[in-house]
């Protein structure tokens, strides 16, 4: 398909083809017919380390296509680096916003590719002007990068744009101990790739690039993914040294993927996106190291090593919560769709340990994403259910808090953010 897209916001329009929006691009409509399709290539691309959905010829392994249905980075097979970045808006003027989401998309796209952010960006410009590209990435791999972005409340209020429902603020939830410093932003940028100094690198770029008209809020480092998003990625370990996430949604469940993750409703520049809660969870992992195994096992409700619940063999056999087996407040139980009316979200976390908090004791954690098509209707009941009864939670502190819109994939000539200023 030819580009429909203006190369700058101040460019006349072109008439776009019948298959197009009047905004330009492709149509949300036609975007979501290949949805299904392209989902049902989820295992083979999860396999060679691509994305899901992507048409035309596959990509080179470990260089996850950047424009498709869906951002990348939701349902592509976990990486196991992260860099999480909050910025808010230093500006108010919506034409130097769409400026800078301009360059980032297209840096964004290149570094996908295992590129500089520009041609020769790092070395081979003006030597008498700081260069285009930092280059502590030069000579690595893409290692399967992938960015995504979302707009938080806050950006639309800042700009006067509507908000989607979907943004309205989290209630207080028993336990909460949010830090503002930690919380909320206008928008998010999130890097996942398998080696952490790609993942660093395109946060960093993105960030410089846009001085002027954005500043970091609070960022983030993960290592070690505590979910897995596809079937043929095993299930991983978290700081409590049990597996999490064997019941999450994979990018191999495309109906289950359309009922909980994609937003089908409000906004049309958000169809096909979805919405992303972040949360820090401080982890008091030494006084769970110094908890009996067995206590362990039934404030989580399965078995360490196994990872089996209560009355089941494998990991994956069904939890049986019919009976006492498994612990009226275990994670498990409280966590399942089945005890809260069928609801499940995609979770994507990671891991953190960020040095130590002066007396003595690890500042590490869980660093919780989840994508859900409605937060309200989706998250806000499950973490009520566990914050008031989960026993886990004598073990964990939520310091940070964030929800953001994340738009759907790009069409070709698309910039991220494009349909909410159209």
């Amino acid at each position: 398909m030819s580009t429909t897209r203006p190369s700058s916001i101040d460019s006349p329009p072109v008439d776009p083809p019948a298959d197009v929006s009047p905004g330009g691009g492709m149509s949300r409509r036609r975007m979501l017919g290949y949805a299904g399709a392209g989902v049902a290539l989820a295992g083979a691309g999860a396999a060679i380390g691509y994305g899901v959905g992507s048409s035309g010829p596959a990509p080179t392994p470990g260089v996850v296509p950047f424009r498709d249905v869906h951002q990348a980075g939701i349902i592509t097979p976990a990486q196991d680096r992260l860099h999480f970045v909050a910025l808010d808006l230093t500006t108010t003027d919506r034409a130097e916003v769409q400026r800078m989401l301009q360059k980032w998309t297209a840096a964004a796209e290149r570094m996908t590719q295992g590129e500089e952010t520009t041609e020769n960006g790092a070395v081979g410009l003006n030597k008498y002007a700081p260069p285009a590209d930092t280059g502590e990435a030069l000579g690595l791999p893409a290692a399967s990068l992938t960015l995504t972005v979302g707009f938080g409340a806050s950006f639309f209020e800042k700009l006067g744009l509507p908000a989607p429902a979907g943004l309205a603020p989290l209630p207080a939830f028993t336990g909460d101990r949010l830090d503002p410093a930690r919380s909320g932003g206008d928008i998010c940028l999130q890097a996942c790739a398998d080696d952490p100094q790609v993942a660093v690198h395109a946060i960093r770029n993105l960030v410089r690039t846009g001085f002027g008209a954005a500043a970091v809020r609070w960022s983030q480092l993960g290592f070690g993914r505590t979910s897995s998003t596809s079937t043929t990625q095993q299930t991983p370990r978290n700081l409590f040294g049990f597996k999490d996430g064997t019941n999450n949604l994979k990018a191999e469940e495309p109906a289950l993927l359309d009922q909980h993750v994609w937003v089908s409703d409000g906004p049309d520049w958000l169809h096909g996106g979805t919405y992303l809660v972040a949360r820090r969870i401080r982890m008091h992992i030494e006084i769970w190291d110094r908890t009996s195994l067995d206590e362990q096992q039934n404030i989580v409700g399965r078995t360490k090593g196994v990872g089996n619940a209560f009355g089941q063999q494998g990991e994956f056999d069904q939890a049986d919560l019919s009976g006492d087996t498994i612990p009226v407040d275990a994670h498990i139980r409280l966590a399942s769709a089945d005890s809260l009316g069928g609801i499940r979200i995609l979770r994507r976390g990671y891991n953190f340990v960020d040095g130590s908090d002066g007396a003595g004791h690890l500042d590490a954690g869980l660093f919780f994403l989840a994508f859900m098509n409605n937060p309200q209707t989706h998250f806000v009941p499950m973490q009520s259910a566990l914050a008031r009864n989960d026993k886990m939670m004598e073990y964990l502190e939520h310091n940070g808090s964030a929800v953001f819109a994340v738009p759907p994939g790009l069409a070709p000539g698309e910039y991220w953010g494009q349909g909410l200023f159209t």
